[in-house]
């Protein structure tokens, strides 16, 4: 991704910065997506971009490493959060070769997995189509992107 550090401030009311995702949204559970809630985004932002991915998941595949459990863009600038399990913008095809939100799911005994929530704060909103995986993804937004931040949660199969 590109590097666009910014100020502003990702949280969720599922669970807090480094603290543990419940199993309600993950592959154990519910599978559904949490709650996300985002404020200070850079002047000028026309749209945003959610991405959720596991770099500590033992996978490499098509030039990249780790796993992508959600892609969501096409969100317009007045979109400040997302409700759990939400239907609003456009999902990408997430590393189960599924369309939407996949939850964690690491491998039994592999201990902690970090789970990057990301926020991608755009120059221009986007109509992009519907199932694009990250890496398409990444290259038609990088030219647009602002800023970011991320929320991290922790995630465990014993």
């Amino acid at each position: 991704m590109a590097f666009a550090p910014s100020s502003m401030q990702l949280t969720s009311s599922a669970f807090s910065a480094h603290g543990a995702i419940p199993a309600k949204h993950t592959g154990e559970g519910e599978n559904v997506s949490p709650a996300l809630n985002w404020t200070d985004a850079p002047e000028g932002t026309k749209g945003f971009a959610v991405i959720c991915h596991d770099p500590d998941a033992p996978l490499v595949q098509n030039g990249s490493y780790g796993f992508v459990h959600w892609l969501l863009y096409n969100l317009p600038a007045d979109t400040m959060s997302l409700d759990e399990a939400t239907t609003v913008g456009t999902s990408g095809v997430n590393d189960t070769g599924k369309n939407g939100y996949s939850g964690p799911m690491p491998p039994e005994g592999h201990g902690d997995h970090l789970y990057y929530f990301w926020v991608l704060a755009l120059d221009a909103q986007t109509d992009l189509p519907e199932g694009l995986t990250q890496p398409e993804l990444l290259t038609k937004l990088e030219p647009h992107i602002l800023g970011m931040n991320r929320l991290v949660g922790i995630y465990r199969r014993d």
